[in-house]
């Protein structure tokens, strides 16, 4: 299996400060991402999505704290550009004195017409990143949906950017689909697959994934947006854990030192969606890192709560903190990486 030797082209984040100028550059991405989440570190707002896509409004955005359909806002987001994106004076992005972080990823820019499932779908697909963006039409009734990838997904995140409506998350965990449902912008526990629930249970494939009748995945005639990932070695890692409510955390093997990390208690309806990256924390983006930012909510970034080291090979927290440390409580995790433990000429990464 090839190993994804620098992540930094797929995945990157970048922090910046606000100016409330009009057309402001923001650079340092790397390459030209088509799926940009911006949040305001240091007071409230809202988690901004802007998304790269044929048929799509630039300047539209969906929030994943909010079940509010896709609203375009010339304040918020200009365009996507070749090492990053230009931003307008809107708050949620550039208030002047205020500090943000942006978390960006790669897919394929141009997107095609796929037609492999039942339903047809436009798709933008990195399969080097395992990651790919998919538009479809909802039409009611359990179908499949081609997603580009050439290996099964194993994260599903869906938003009908029609209506307002949840955003349903397919954790898959291994290849007998065990896992479950949850939603990105609420805080309950891991719910069953079903035919009239988001996804249903059948397993995704190498070509298509399933979705149920629920409008907040198949609205008749209503847009919707899914962004799909799949596991790709020394670059992307999903999966769950087990906390153990001790300063000597579970350890979560990843095979990469994380870039991020995203991570919801599956087993309560009072766990956040925990974010986590290498770039904040008041060393730096050294160890141990202490500053979290939630998808589920609008509340700045809390900075001496959630302790995890990032090391060469994963992750491990440092404290109790019940949203991702609990003792037998059963977590899911998504996690992209700065480097991989190994490179494909045997170069190890470090930690930090």
């Amino acid at each position: 299996m090839a190993i994804v030797d620098k992540p930094t082209d797929l995945f990157n984040t970048l922090l910046y400060s606000g100016n409330n100028t009009n057309n402001t550059s923001i650079t340092g991405v790397g390459f030209e991402p088509d799926l940009t989440w911006i949040k305001n570190r240091n007071a409230t707002g809202n988690n901004c999505l802007f998304t790269q896509m044929a048929g799509l409004d630039v300047a539209g955005y969906i929030s994943s704290n909010s079940s509010n359909a896709f609203a375009s806002d010339a304040t918020l987001f200009k365009s996507f550009n070749s090492d990053g994106y230009t931003i307008g004076t809107g708050g949620n992005v550039n208030d002047n004195g205020r500090t943000y972080c942006s978390w960006n990823w790669k897919a394929n820019g141009s997107s095609s017409s796929n037609t492999t499932g039942s339903i047809d779908s436009t798709v933008s697909a990195n399969t080097t990143a395992g990651f790919s963006i998919v538009k479809y039409t909802g039409n009611a009734t359990v179908s499949t949906i081609g997603h580009g990838l050439g290996v099964a997904p194993k994260m599903i995140i869906t938003k009908n950017i029609s209506r307002s409506d949840a955003w349903p998350v397919d954790c898959r965990q291994g290849n007998n689909g065990a896992g479950g449902i949850m939603y990105l912008n609420e805080t309950g526990t891991l719910g069953a697959y079903g035919n009239s629930s988001p996804y249903p249970s059948t397993a995704p494939t190498s070509s298509v994934y399933s979705v149920g009748t629920a409008g907040n995945t198949n609205y008749n005639g209503s847009t919707l947006i899914a962004y799909c990932f799949a596991e790709k070695t020394g670059f992307s890692r999903f999966g769950q854990y087990f906390g153990n409510s001790s300063d000597d955390g579970t350890f979560v093997y990843t095979g990469f030192k994380p870039a991020l990390i995203i991570v919801k208690r599956a087993d309560t309806g009072a766990g956040n969606w925990v974010m986590q990256d290498n770039k904040r924390s008041s060393s730096g983006g050294f160890n141990e890192n202490s500053y979290s930012i939630k998808s589920n909510t609008n509340a700045a970034e809390v900075t001496n709560e959630s302790e995890v080291d990032f090391v060469s090979n994963g992750y491990k927290f440092r404290n109790a903190l019940t949203d991702n440390n609990a003792a037998g409580s059963k977590y899911i995790y998504m996690a992209f990486a700065e480097n991989p433990f190994v490179s494909s000429s045997g170069v190890p990464g470090l930690a930090r």
